[in-house]
């Protein structure tokens, strides 16, 4: 997505580019199926556990701002999946698409020249669609940099 306006084309480079950080799609999309329900010894989280986290957490954000009648999961158990392997390659690539569905859709939101990044969002309590862009950037590269870690730990890297 291009837009004219610096800041909002600054906004979705971070958000989708791999500027200071991985990527979202280039670290997920042939992510090995082996390794993707696995930790290392003392890691919190598998791959598919912070996949699912990223999903869950970037999708409330983007709803919260589309929607006023927006309920966001009970946290922090509505954040994380119940298991720790995808049940399938299928699930996996499913939340993978959708991750990135969302993610083009906050894009879209911040690219939207009618769209204030710094009004408050009406339903909220003090958030503007720039601090929800931010966070988005922010939570995602947190996880990527875990999962990157986890798997370069399970590789022996």
């Amino acid at each position: 997505m291009k837009t004219n306006d610096p800041l909002r084309q600054h906004l979705i480079n971070l958000l989708t580019k791999g500027e200071a950080h991985v990527n979202l799609e280039s670290e997920l999309k042939d992510f090995p199926l082996e390794l993707r329900g696995r930790k290392p010894p003392g890691a919190p989280h598998t791959p598919w556990q912070m996949l699912e986290h990223i999903r869950i957490a970037q999708w409330d954000i983007l709803e919260f701002c589309r929607d006023a009648n927006h309920k966001s999961p009970k946290w922090p158990e509505g954040y994380w999946p119940k298991t720790e392997a995808p049940p399938d390659d299928k699930a996996w690539n499913k939340s993978v698409k959708q991750a990135m569905a969302d993610l083009n859709a906050i894009c879209e939101l911040v690219g939207d020249p009618k769209k204030d990044l710094f009004t408050k969002i009406p339903h909220g309590d003090g958030q503007i669609l720039l601090r929800e862009a931010l966070l988005v950037a922010d939570h995602n590269a947190y996880h990527l940099g875990q999962i990157v870690m986890v798997r370069r730990i399970l590789e022996g890297k």
